[in-house]
């Protein structure tokens, strides 16, 4: 089994210096190692340090979700990557992608998310302590496995219609993985995480002491404007509380 490639922690590093123009408010599609959707926000400063949203698309979409939920979030307060999840199994025989929770799976996931992650540090001056690692669905389930995985890599982890992780021992590095700050919402019409799983989840993450926002929207399993407005809300108060 191939390992992931080891990268420099990323609170070690400085970003570059800007050396060219960028155009704001724009989309585009990476295709290197790792194929990745990068969103550049509307009036772009290379003199301020942005923070960075890291999305992981929901299954059976992939990268360019990025396109749909970031005009709902914001177009101005971050740079925004999101990496293309691994091919799944797709009832109609087409090309699908998602994110696996076997180890195997996990390593590339890990390997492809922070590979975008370096490669928005080439592009832009992004702020080392504010990543955000966030998903729907199957990749919000992942974003919370990866955080508690990588707790100093990221500032905060949300995940939208996605379940806690189980197997593979998710809480294994619990004590600093305390430091993450959590943000979890569903839909209360959701028949993938519906209310009770919801709630079983919300118990056992205060059980092991995880700082928790939970919200439920009056929705299906979907994204709904209201929660992505509500990700960058909850966004700005972590930065706002680190700031204090």
């Amino acid at each position: 089994m191939s390992q992931p490639r080891q990268l420099l922690p990323l609170m070690q590093r400085v970003a570059p210096p800007v050396t060219f123009e960028i155009q704001s408010g724009l989309f585009s599609t990476i295709q290197q190692d790792t194929i990745h959707a990068i969103f550049t926000p509307l009036h772009y400063e290379p003199g301020y340090s942005y923070p960075l949203v890291v999305w992981l698309h929901g299954s059976g979409c992939d990268e360019r979700q990025l396109l749909r939920i970031m005009p709902l979030i914001s177009m101005r307060n971050y740079v925004a990557v999101a990496p293309r999840g691994g091919a799944i199994a797709s009832p109609a025989e087409k090309v699908a992608y998602g994110w696996s929770h076997d180890e195997q799976e996990i390593q590339q996931a890990e390997q492809r998310i922070f590979d975008s992650i370096e490669t928005t540090f080439r592009r832009f001056n992004i702020n080392q302590h504010r990543i955000f690692l966030a998903g729907f669905d199957t990749g919000g389930t992942m974003a919370l496995r990866i955080a508690m995985n990588h707790p100093y890599k990221f500032a905060g982890v949300l995940s939208l219609g996605g379940c806690l992780p189980t197997g593979g021992a998710p809480l294994s590095r619990l004590p600093e993985a305390r430091q993450v700050s959590i943000f979890l919402a569903s839909g209360r019409r959701s028949t993938v995480y519906g209310e009770k799983q919801v709630c079983d989840d919300l118990r056992l993450l205060h059980t092991a002491g995880m700082s928790i926002t939970l919200r439920l929207y009056p929705c299906g399993h979907e994204l709904s404007p209201q929660m992505l407005s509500d990700v960058d809300r909850w966004i700005i108060e972590q930065i706002t509380a680190s700031e204090a």
